[in-house]
């Protein structure tokens, strides 16, 4: 008695299939690492975020924040009627102002805080009226580079609560303790 054959459901992958391989893995392999670079593909392509300030005309620290937050992804509308009238409207506490007001998202950003505090703010979405950067630190962006002696003073961004109370948010230049 004879048995039939099996055929072997193995069979060497074909030709167009490794050239098919050895053209895709590259390119996803590429893709990927794109990705995976700071400010890769999704942050590119990430449109700019729509931020208004209310200014003196004169300032020139004003104008350079506005200059950081253009650099770091911001579209920046300015009005350059001063920030006086604009602060008591929104209800930030007098004691917490600085030379400008912006607002984004939703929240009030006082005075020279750092993009990224912004970013941060935006992405966690507490439930504030905004950021603060009291009065006008020197080395916080705007205020900051050769024309200042490149000092930097330690100064503090504040979460501020919408009844005016205020906890640290991010703190810059402090000096380590010992």
């Amino acid at each position: 008695m004879t048995l039939p054959r099996h055929r072997s459901t193995y069979a060497p992958a074909s030709p167009p299939r490794r050239q098919w391989l050895a053209t895709t893995l590259p390119l996803l392999g590429a893709g990927l690492a794109v990705a995976l670079l700071p400010g890769g593909s999704r942050a590119a392509n990430r449109p700019p975020t729509a931020l208004e300030v209310w200014k003196d005309p004169n300032c020139g620290c004003c104008q350079d924040w506005v200059d950081h937050m253009q650099a770091n992804g911001f579209a920046v509308k300015v009005h350059a009627t001063g920030n006086n009238a604009v602060r008591a409207r929104l209800g930030l506490p007098q004691k917490l102002g600085s030379c400008h007001t912006a607002l984004v998202g939703g929240y009030l950003v006082e005075g020279h805080v750092p993009a990224s505090d912004v970013r941060k703010l935006l992405q966690q979405k507490p439930k504030a009226l905004g950021l603060a950067a009291p009065g006008m630190p020197v080395g916080s962006p705007g205020m900051d580079g050769a024309v200042y002696g490149d000092r930097r003073d330690p100064y503090d961004v504040l979460l501020v609560g919408r009844d005016g109370s205020t906890l640290v948010f991010n703190s810059y230049n402090k000096k380590a303790s010992t």
